[in-house]
């Protein structure tokens, strides 16, 4: 006799059969299993690999004469001349050290450089972790052409959850609206698949890791 059932109605009862059936859970353990493999690697080279791995900038200094030397760099190798910070520990470690910045947002639509701190960096993928709360708020680490995070060797973790654990510590029950990481520059490929850097936002990124924040 031909079995006049459509395909639909077959594959519904199959459904239907498979949930009437017990089935012992084939991987018990599997939320206990790491999804990485352990990483044997220090925490700044594997965050420095995997940055650089999506067009990012690692530069470790290991005091404050040591950024200001490599920020001269930059600054002189880009032609800057509109750099921005807004959060007054960076920018009194920046006039610590006599270097010239915008404290405001005066002809912001004209920026090139935003600073800013951040919340953690994430070494297993590369990203930085930042939130809306400091004086950087939304914008600054946006806007502009290039992006520079500052950030403390304390602020380095493995993964997302121990960034959320630091957050979690810092804030408590106050969590920022706006929490963003970063991974790389902004970049699309909507466009005949092909990468475009800086489409949504920074086209560069660094990010400069102080031993000695001071």
């Amino acid at each position: 006799m031909r079995d006049n059932t459509t395909a639909k109605e077959q594959m519904l009862k199959k459904i239907r059969k498979a949930l009437l059936e017990k089935r012992e859970n084939p991987y018990p353990n599997l939320e206990d299993s790491s999804l990485y493999k352990k990483n044997v690697d220090e925490l700044e080279v594997l965050f420095a690999e995997q940055l650089t791995a999506v067009s990012g900038n690692f530069i470790f200094c290991e005091d404050g004469i040591d950024f200001i030397e490599n920020m001269l760099q930059l600054a002189d190798k880009f032609k800057w001349r509109k750099i921005y910070c807004w959060e007054p520990e960076l920018q009194e470690f920046l006039s610590k050290y006599e270097f010239p910045f915008y404290q405001t947002d005066k002809d912001f639509e004209q920026a090139e450089v935003g600073i800013t701190m951040c919340e953690a960096l994430i070494a297993r993928n590369g990203s930085v972790m930042v939130t809306n709360e400091g004086a950087a708020g939304r914008r600054l680490s946006i806007f502009p052409h290039h992006h520079i995070v500052i950030a403390r060797t304390s602020q380095l973790v493995l993964d997302l959850k121990d960034a959320f654990q630091l957050l979690k510590n810092k804030y408590g029950n106050q969590i920022p609206s706006m929490i963003s990481n970063i991974t790389g520059p902004s970049r699309t490929a909507d466009i005949e698949k092909t990468l475009v850097l800086g489409a949504h936002g920074p086209k560069e990124l660094f990010v400069f890791l102080i031993d000695d924040f001071s």
